[in-house]
């Protein structure tokens, strides 16, 4: 047909009668990403031609196969996981962790990791005290209602008594007068991070308890990193505090993972003293060697070291560190962030120029990962859409969630095993949940991607029209295509499914017509669409034309597919993202975990 013959390159010609079958043995070059001109795709940028058929005269026609046979990539179960920051013990949300909204939401997005760390990671003391109304901080005596300290004692009281799982169902004054609180130590931690100078927190053991009881619950898998800021005469490492922390959580039997520090190419700006890699690797032999003498972690997972973005000095800081400590840890970490959180604008969030700064990051981590340890697992902690805790109507509108469901897909299609999203619920705007405990668009983004995709990753292949560029510039793509073996645990899919996600930055629709081995098949539609007036800065979320809500504090919604007939063209409105369920695929990739 004409369209096979557009999704042959020239110079491979295929005779009018073509079998339709013959198009998976002939798509040339499989790209793991569907982006016609990307700058770091390499190869051949001249498009592919596609003569137009009478029926689609006028218009832009994209043809799509998915290589069904082998996987390019496999991640880890865990990809997409949780941050909390440290902040929360400042605010008092750490408090309400035993929430049973919170639980529920934070177990829609199981199985993940939760990381607790942050800014405030190198400023923490753990202290060995059970009393949480002496042992609490906050801005002054003269804030605290007795009402409210009478409430958190008692809810700590209610929670001792109960066995496993320990929910609480707090009063809404009690929430009210939290947020209340949380409110004015914003503008605390707000300066604290602007003047990059922070204060000492204290984690008691009763907060530790809270911390676990909420990853337990949720079925998450806690990290926590260590200060490394407490340093010795001769800048090693003390780890007495330390220490105190890993016998009591040994002695409660906690299956904790461990890291330390966070983002130590800062160091010098905290504290006026630098901390270089190799020291920092000395630094994580002798944190390994503690673990090893506590039976309950001689086998605990260690993660590091946790860099901010990979500059001159910030690679060198690596490499001193992988010489020394690169087959001690578990997994290599840095981390991201997009944009500065202070002068973000919506249309920031558009620009695939912005998109595609991470695939550079991505490249230098790993030539200095595997230059030293070939082979190791690298993850991206701490990423988010905007630094300095992100602004309001902007990090938690709908507009950030390109930013987010791009992230996913080319780290996926990179083979970074996991991604650490800061954060579940914080001070800031960059979080998944606000502080009345409702959803934000990047959390039900989150939890469609959990529910569909799956840890392969398949390579795809796409062909269509596209204008000429002009002289001396560079087209960026703006529809990016990603494709996954379906989820195993979605029991509404039988295994051979595949899922594509597809974020449209286009301000028009674009239409995508299966071919190859999706030919004819049914279709699971799931479009993802700000609700409200507020269009893009939108805080609301619809799927499929609904609106998505919590049905009660125990129970999240249904997604709801809309099905396709077999054959349809793909439809793809402007400014959206969106998934595909392609069914009955019997994907040979995907038969088989």
């Amino acid at each position: 047909s004409e369209l096979i013959r557009g999704f042959l390159l020239s110079g491979m010609p295929c005779p009018s009668s073509c079998p339709p079958g013959l198009l998976a043995l002939m798509a040339p070059g499989l790209a793991l990403m569907a982006t016609f001109s990307l700058p770091s795709q390499a190869g051949d940028r001249r498009a592919l031609p596609v003569e137009k058929p009478p029926s689609v005269k006028g218009r832009t026609l994209i043809l799509l196969d998915v290589n069904t046979k082998s996987p390019v990539r496999i991640i880890s179960e865990n990809f997409l996981s949780l941050q909390l920051d440290p902040s929360i013990i400042h605010d008092g949300w750490l408090d309400f962790l035993s929430s049973r909204r919170l639980v529920t939401l934070a177990r829609g997005l199981a199985p993940a990791f939760l990381r607790f760390a942050g800014k405030r990671t190198d400023f923490l003391q753990f202290h060995n005290v059970k009393n949480p109304a002496k042992s609490r901080g906050g801005p002054g005596p003269d804030y605290y209602l007795k009402n409210y300290e009478d409430d958190i004692v008692r809810s700590d009281i209610a929670l001792d008594k109960q066995k496993g799982c320990k929910i609480a169902q707090h009063p809404d004054i009690m929430l009210e007068l939290q947020r209340e609180k949380a409110a004015q130590m914003h503008l605390v931690l707000l300066k604290e991070q602007f003047s990059n100078t922070y204060s000492n927190l204290t984690l008691t053991a009763r907060s530790l308890d809270k911390l676990y009881n909420f990853a337990d619950c949720s079925g998450l898998h806690l990290i926590f990193a260590l200060n490394a800021l407490r340093r010795n005469p001769n800048n090693s490492w003390n780890s007495s505090n330390a220490l105190s922390l890993l016998k009591y959580s040994a002695s409660k039997k906690y299956n904790i993972s461990w890291e330390l520090g966070n983002e130590p190419n800062n160091y010098r700006t905290l504290i006026g003293r630098s901390v270089n890699g190799s020291q920092l690797g000395k630094d994580y032999i002798q944190l390994r060697s503690l673990l090893q003498l506590i039976r309950t972690y001689s086998r605990a997972n260690l993660y590091g070291p946790n860099i901010g973005r990979p500059r001159k000095n910030v690679i060198a800081l690596l490499e001193g560190f992988m010489k020394v400590a690169g087959s001690t840890v578990d997994a290599v970490t840095w981390q991201h962030y997009y944009i500065d959180g202070r002068v973000a604008k919506v249309t920031d969030f558009l620009k695939t120029r912005l998109l595609d700064t991470l695939s550079d990051q991505i490249r230098k981590i790993q030539k200095v990962v595997n230059t030293y340890t070939p082979g190791k697992k690298i993850w991206l902690e701490g990423v988010g859409a905007t630094s300095a805790g992100g602004m309001n109507n902007l990090s938690d509108s709908y507009a950030a969630g390109f930013l987010w469901l791009n992230t996913l897909g080319l780290l996926a299609s990179q083979g970074i095993d996991v991604v650490v999203r800061h954060s579940f619920l914080d001070h800031g705007h960059n979080h998944l949940v606000d502080q009345n405990f409702n959803p934000l668009p990047d959390y039900w983004l989150s939890l469609l991607y959990k529910r569909l995709i799956g840890p392969k990753v398949l390579a795809i292949h796409v062909a269509g029209l596209q204008r000429k560029p002009r002289p001396g510039r560079v087209i960026r793509d703006k529809l990016r295509i990603y494709a996954h073996c379906t989820s195993y645990h979605n029991h509404n899919y039988v295994r051979g499914s595949i899922t594509l996600y597809i974020i449209n930055l286009h301000r028009s629709r674009k239409k995508i017509k299966l071919a190859g081995t999706l030919r004819d098949k049914i279709v699971h539609q799931y479009l993802l669409q700000p609700y409200g007036k507020d269009g893009l800065h939108s805080k609301s979320v619809q799927l499929n034309g609904q609106p998505l809500a919590m049905v009660d504090d125990g129970t999240l919604p249904e997604l709801k597919p809309r099905p396709l007939r077999a054959g349809r063209t793909l439809v793809i409105p402007p400014l959206t993202m969106s998934f595909y369920v392609v069914k009955n695929v019997n994907a040979l990739a995907c038969r088989y975990r």
